[in-house]
């Protein structure tokens, strides 16, 4: 069991860059895929990057390749977006979460644990 924690968000302008956190607490963090998604307001959540347990292996959705980079760090629990080139409609709420499911889980319902979310705001 894990429980992530986001933090990282902020208000940018467009191009800039920004890297999202996030820490989960709990002993088996390496044995769980981590996902990020993202809410925009009025619209679902979606999924946005993964990575796998050990291997780094990443995925992404087709929107944010080239400029999204998912990376983890297993000795500090922790997993990291690095978002380059901001644009006004990256604005949302991002949302880490932990999948014990075949790579790559890309629905919600595939991940087991959710943080709480960090606002990030693209201004133009």
């Amino acid at each position: 069991q894990v429980q992530p924690v986001e933090s990282g968000g902020g208000l940018v302008q467009t191009g800039d860059s920004l890297r999202l956190s996030c820490a989960a607490s709990g002993r088996t963090f390496s044995t769980y895929i981590m996902g990020w998604f993202r809410q925009a307001p009025g619209k679902e959540r979606k999924f946005i990057a993964c990575i796998a347990r050990k291997s780094g292996m990443t995925h992404y959705e087709d929107s944010v390749k080239g400029r999204f980079t998912i990376s983890r760090d297993n000795a500090k629990n922790t997993v990291y977006l690095q978002m380059n080139s901001l644009k006004p409609e990256d604005t949302a709420r991002y949302y880490c979460a932990a999948s014990s499911r075949y790579f790559p889980p890309r629905a919600q319902n595939d991940y087991d644990y959710w943080g709480q979310g960090t606002q990030v705001t693209v201004s133009s």
